[in-house]
């Protein structure tokens, strides 16, 4: 009896011993198939990171986090580093979900997600952390410059992981700089200058350093700076104008720009002072004539000055005479423009002289001819050059008339015998002096007769 029940207690024992071996066996074998994922990451420095493992078939069987220095982060949903940046977002027996914020580079490297089976499953994972670049600072540049000076921007940012870019822009126009990198422990600092000489363009033109890099996804990091430019005026004359005659209003503008801005400008005429003070009137850069005449014709100089040089332009005034009106025809004629004169004057060409003369001197009225003035291309009154060039022509074609004529009564002028006076001083009738006529008589005396 006693042996019988040794013999059931080892067969129990071995029933017992089999049944685990197969339990442990299943178990090994089923978790043949199961393997842990994760991705790598990649994130801005001061922003917060998320790690992932996921397991698509699990029995139950728990999921680790460990950082680059092997330290467990997460066991299941047991926090293991004593890390307040480090959070659990989701834990089950599928998914281990924690969260890094305020990630700074030393958080860079490989983690690690293990499985605990038989053997461990790992899936490995690399945080990568972008160093952000820090705003630009634009540095080289002294306000302000004087025109034809040479200077040198220079735009400095530091902290980027990778190395940051740096472009130049003037306005809106990007320009070409000399780049510089240089490495600082994990990060990099960039440098970029830019050389140029300034003139009176430059000044209020804003240069632009901008920053791109990929951890700056929004928007760019830049600095600007306006330079400031001085330089010396530049002067000219504007007149209200363009054929200034007797009676009119004229206004003389002295427009200059220089940086600073110029001192008050001062007017001049022929190189000495405004002659009339009551007429001509002196408002800041303007100047202003009143009832223009004759006497103010002259040379008008305005001048500008700050710092850095004086600056002068010149307005050569010529007053012409007030046009004389024409008298009203019955119709209505459209107002003449030299380039109608030869059509006036063409249709004239076979008349008499003194027809086409006096055509002419009122065509000439109409038109006045060029003038050595320098403010206006023709004369709006009289020309009396023109005028008294055509009396000189008269009076020239009627002496021409007077010698021709005298010349041609001279050629008429002669001595005239008649048949009678040819030898009637022997004839004792009128028939004998014809006959003695029609001889030689060379001592006859002649009579004249003179035909007017």
């Amino acid at each position: 009896m006693i042996l019988k029940q040794h013999f059931l207690f080892a067969l129990y024992s071995i029933c017992g011993i089999i049944l685990k071996v197969t339990a442990v066996k299943n178990k090994v074998r089923g978790s043949q198939g199961q393997f842990p994922i994760a991705q790598n990451v990649t994130v801005a420095e001061g922003t917060t990171a998320n790690m992932t493992c996921r397991v698509d078939h699990n029995d139950n069987t728990s999921l680790q986090w460990s950082n680059p220095a092997q330290q467990t982060l997460f066991f299941g949903d047991k926090k293991a580093l004593r890390d307040n940046r480090i959070e659990l977002v989701h834990a089950s027996w599928q998914e281990l979900t924690i969260s890094i914020s305020e990630v700074t580079l030393s958080d860079e490297g490989q983690y690690t997600c293990s499985l605990f089976t038989m053997p461990v499953k790992t899936a490995k994972a690399f945080l990568t952390v972008l160093g952000v670049p820090e705003k630009p600072e634009i540095a080289g540049f002294t306000k302000p410059a004087a025109e034809g000076d040479e200077i040198t921007l220079t735009c400095v940012t530091s902290g980027s992981k990778p190395a940051a870019d740096i472009r130049w822009f003037r306005n809106e126009k990007e320009v070409q700089g000399a780049k510089e990198v240089n490495a600082s422990g994990k990060t990099f600092t960039v440098r970029s200058t830019l050389q140029l000489q300034v003139d009176r363009n430059d000044d209020g033109v804003a240069y632009t350093c901008r920053v791109d890099h990929v951890s700056l996804t929004s928007s760019s990091h830049q600095a600007t700076e306006v330079l400031e430019v001085h330089y010396a005026p530049r002067v000219e004359i504007i007149h209200s104008l363009t054929f200034p005659q007797e009676g009119q209003y004229l206004k003389l503008e002295c427009a200059s720009k220089g940086n600073p801005l110029p001192d008050p400008v001062l007017w001049t005429k022929d190189g000495g002072e405004l002659p009339d003070i009551d007429r001509m009137i002196v408002e800041g850069p303007e100047l202003t004539i009143t009832s223009l005449n004759k006497t103010d014709n002259g040379t008008y100089r305005c001048e500008a000055s700050n710092h850095l040089g004086t600056s002068g332009a010149e307005y050569v005034l010529f007053v012409y005479d007030v046009p004389i009106p024409v008298l009203p025809s019955s119709a209505p004629t459209a107002p003449r423009t030299p380039a109608d004169m030869t059509a006036l004057l063409a249709p004239h060409a076979t008349e008499p002289a003194s027809r086409g003369l006096l055509k002419a001197m009122a065509t000439a009225k109409d038109f006045p001819g060029p003038t050595t003035d320098p403010n206006a291309l023709g004369q709006a009154g009289p020309d009396h050059a023109v005028i008294g060039g055509v009396v000189a022509v008269v009076v020239f074609i009627t002496l021409c008339l007077i010698i021709v004529l005298g010349r041609y009564l001279a050629r008429h002028k002669g001595t005239y015998l008649t048949h009678e006076a040819k030898g009637a001083e022997d004839a004792p009738d009128a028939d004998t002096a014809i006959i003695n006529a029609e001889g030689n008589q060379a001592h006859a005396e002649e009579k004249k007769e003179y035909f007017i």
